[in-house]
């Protein structure tokens, strides 16, 4: 359920009032993707369990760090069949490896409350450099008093590079399933009292 009252901190406020560990909160969080299908369309889909850790230093916003885990297994474009297919052996094999994960190893301030986001992805084993863009969506305390800090980021990876490179000719030319493939993240975080972020 939506919290209906918010209480705002100004986006214009320094960054390092936001200094802190956050924990990302699924319910209000989403990891999405898109891909070409057919070479006509778009189909998205999105991951439905994962956490995460944002160790956020706003003095030093270079010095952040950013952890994400996603249970493969958790994929949801709609269609059962499909779900079915991108969790097995042709694509992520989430039998075999239940988690893909994300770490950070630098930011880079682009202006504007817009960073880049460098680390490393890690799909079935492979570990490979990926560039998230970020913009700060703002900080805020909710009716419940956790303080609250919201990112949207993009990023394009190429899937056969992580070893998802199953695809298919079709008779009009051209594949099934383009190789290209754009991540979308709707990320809304917690702040960590003292205890829990130790």
């Amino acid at each position: 359920m939506f919290n209906r009252k918010e209480t705002t901190i100004s986006r214009t406020a320094p960054f390092e009032g936001l200094t802190g560990v956050y924990a990302i909160d699924p319910v209000h969080s989403t990891i999405g993707f898109s891909i070409r299908h057919a070479m006509i369309t778009d189909v998205r889909g999105r991951f439905t369990a994962f956490e995460g850790l944002l160790k956020l230093d706003g003095l030093h916003p270079a010095r952040s760090e950013a952890y994400l885990s996603v249970q493969t297994g958790s994929v949801d474009t709609g269609f059962q069949e499909r779900d079915a297919h991108i969790t097995g052996p042709d694509f992520l094999d989430s039998a075999t490896f239940p988690l893909m994960s994300f770490r950070s190893i630098g930011i880079v301030d682009a202006g504007d409350d817009r960073f880049r986001l460098l680390g490393y992805l890690r799909i079935k084993d492979i570990e490979l450099p990926l560039h998230i863009d970020l913009e700060c969506g703002g900080a805020s305390r909710d009716v419940h008093g956790q303080n609250r800090v919201g990112f949207e980021g993009t990023a394009t990876l190429n899937r056969s590079d992580w070893g998802l490179g199953w695809n298919t000719a079709l008779a009009t030319g051209g594949v099934l399933v383009s190789d290209k493939v754009q991540l979308v993240l709707g990320v809304s975080a917690v702040q960590l009292v003292q205890t829990e972020a130790a």
